[in-house]
């Protein structure tokens, strides 16, 4: 391709909005523009980009066996009240309606449109196990969309799902996946770290996301250096430990009846502590909380529950929102928690609780003489004894576990790094099949449930990656393997013999199979070397008059060039090229 032929439109400065550095190389680059908020689009060498990374993933599925598809994007609303989710999805769905009234969506996500195409065609066990994908547009009306197309409202999924006989045909499946999501990634150039993770609106049990480390990632992940325990904060448990008195030692049981005590314009944990001169532990935290479409029977106040968790801790939402099984979990309105509690802010606790059902992190359970809300305002409870003052609905781990907590497998100190996630995958069980009613005739003869997996990698997610971790002052260095263009051709001057020599050397390289730009602009020699090193053309050969007949060879990461014959130039950056994709596909 001759750069005249296509489009170099380089800014000087990214835009304002632009704060991490795949957005901003991105812009300035002019791989994407913006079209409005949270809504980008690929101008062409950016597209070219985009179109390896995609190719990268369908090669690789395609290796462990996946079958490619295509639904469409905007889908019937009914299959999403068939899977109860039409509600629970949230505002983040977007629901039209077509010309004669029937509800729509634009898809956020693919569980039903793809159970609902096997539906229709799975009638035996002899079909089975199979795993159908798709790379295809999603849009999801997200409230505060950042970091261009890491975190845009329209942009590119490969989502896959499994259809299996049984769990371990689903465990397969589901390790094939994982195969092919590392060997993609390895190909990109992107080093992953593979951790537990929650697996929130989809549903599901087993769950694992590929991270790669950012300073601006989304997410925190929790490590172990004792062993290769790894998982998001979401999801991340720790050893239990027990509470502590002011003394330092285990905290004891106590026979005392609970007993009320005044505590003035004492609302926090640190002014409690303070005021009783104890320590954080000793207190019983009460948060409560407002909870969408609740899986699960709440008691009678059905949109609210109290959750109690140790002072020095906190409590986990998404965690709580798993146990609940809703499809959204928040702190309650002031005016809530007041009706709630018969107090203000800050007086919450479990004893004589009857306005909602009260859940119990594991963490209070072996907890003694503890201190709480006194459902009062300036009141709180002491001597309280969990079980015998209160007895929760459920108790459960829903505590965000920390730095310093300890591994519960090996008994390491976790460590945290900030992630972004790129590829997620789920073992989904019935939970779509079931409430779809999605059959086959088993060996048997009679009518079978096939469970399912899910399988997802965000393409826009992973093209940005890859530049936030390839990347200097000066540009994108892109790995040789995605690069819009393996070799840029840079003539200091388009003319005369330089242009014969760059004509020349283009056409060798591209018969050779190679991708190259040719930059034929008139244009000032910095212009182009600083396009080339912006746009990160992992091999640059600039054809200088003062140099003839040889010609400058430099690699985007390398420091220096070096002079080649011309003659030989083209069969010397093929062998490079060879090399490099060698290295990333090994």
């Amino acid at each position: 391709m001759k750069a005249s032929q296509t489009i170099i439109s380089t800014l000087r400065d990214a835009p304002n909005d632009a704060v991490i550095a795949s957005h901003q190389l991105m812009m300035r680059a002019g791989l994407i523009r913006k079209l409005g908020n949270g809504l980008y689009s690929y101008m062409p060498i950016g597209l070219r980009a985009f179109r390896k990374v995609e190719n990268i993933i369908r090669q690789e599925l395609d290796n462990v066996g996946m079958l490619e598809m295509k639904p469409t994007v905007i889908q019937p609303g009914e299959i999403w009240k068939e899977s109860g989710r039409w509600d629970k999805m949230g505002a983040e769905m977007l629901k039209p309606q077509n010309r004669g009234g029937q509800d729509m969506v634009v898809s956020p996500t693919a569980e039903e449109a793809f159970t609902a195409l096997v539906r229709d065609s799975l009638t035996s066990y002899k079909q089975l196990p199979f795993t159908l994908y798709q790379i295809n547009t999603k849009y999801r009306d997200e409230i505060r969309p950042r970091y261009g197309v890491m975190r845009g409202r329209e942009f590119t999924m490969m989502d896959a799902y499994s259809f299996d006989r049984d769990q371990a045909s689903l465990d397969e499946s589901y390790e094939k996946a994982a195969v092919a999501y590392r060997a993609a990634f390895k190909r990109m150039g992107l080093s992953t770290i593979s951790v537990k993770a929650d697996t929130g609106a989809m549903g599901g049990s087993g769950s694992e996301e590929f991270m790669v480390e950012s300073e601006v990632g989304d997410d925190t992940l929790i490590l172990c250096p004792g062993c290769k325990y790894a998982a998001n904060v979401e999801k991340a448990s720790c050893k239990p430990d027990v509470a502590l008195g002011a003394d330092g030692k285990p905290q004891v049981a106590t026979d005392k009846a609970v007993e009320e005590i005044p505590t003035p314009d004492v609302k926090t944990i640190e002014q409690l502590t303070e005021f009783l001169k104890t320590t954080p532990q000793a207190f019983i935290k009460t948060l409560i909380y407002r909870v969408e479409n609740a899986g699960v029977d709440l008691g009678k106040e059905k949109k609210f529950v109290a959750v109690c968790i140790r002072g020095d801790l906190d409590v986990n939402e998404a965690k709580l929102c798993a146990l609940l099984k809703a499809s959204e979990v928040e702190l309650a309105e002031e005016a809530d928690v007041i009706r709630i509690t018969d107090a203000p802010v800050g007086f919450a606790g479990p004893v004589k609780m009857t306005k909602a059902s009260v859940i119990c992190d594991n963490s209070v359970m072996t907890m003694h003489d503890a201190v709480t809300g006194g459902l009062k305002k300036d009141i709180h409870f002491i001597h309280v004894e969990p079980g015998r003052d209160f007895t929760p609905l459920m108790t459960a781990d829903v505590r965000t576990v920390q730095p310093g907590d300890i591994c519960p497998e090996c008994g390491g100190t976790f460590y945290s790094k900030k992630g972004n996630e790129l590829g997620h995958i789920f073992k989904l069980g019935d939970k779509y099949t079931k409430s779809m009613n999605v059959t086959y005739l088993d060996e048997n003869g009679k009518l079978s449930t096939p469970i399912m997996g899910c399988y997802g990698i965000g393409v826009d997610r992973t093209l940005a990656s890859i530049i936030e971790g390839h990347h200097d002052d000066n540009g994108i260095c892109w790995p040789m393997s995605v690069a819009p263009y393996q070799i840029a051709v840079v003539p200091v001057k388009y003319d005369g013999v330089m242009k014969e020599t760059a004509d020349k050397l283009y056409d060798e390289l591209t018969k050779l199979g190679l991708e190259v730009l040719l930059d034929d602009r008139n244009e000032r020699p910095g212009v182009k070397f600083k396009d080339m090193d912006l746009l990160g053309i992992p091999l640059r050969i600039v054809v200088g008059e003062k140099n003839l007949p040889n010609v400058e060879m430099k690699l985007r990461t390398a420091s220096d060039a070096e002079l080649v014959p011309a003659t030989d130039a083209a069969e010397r950056a093929a062998a490079i090229v060879q090399k490099a994709l060698a290295e990333l596909n090994a």
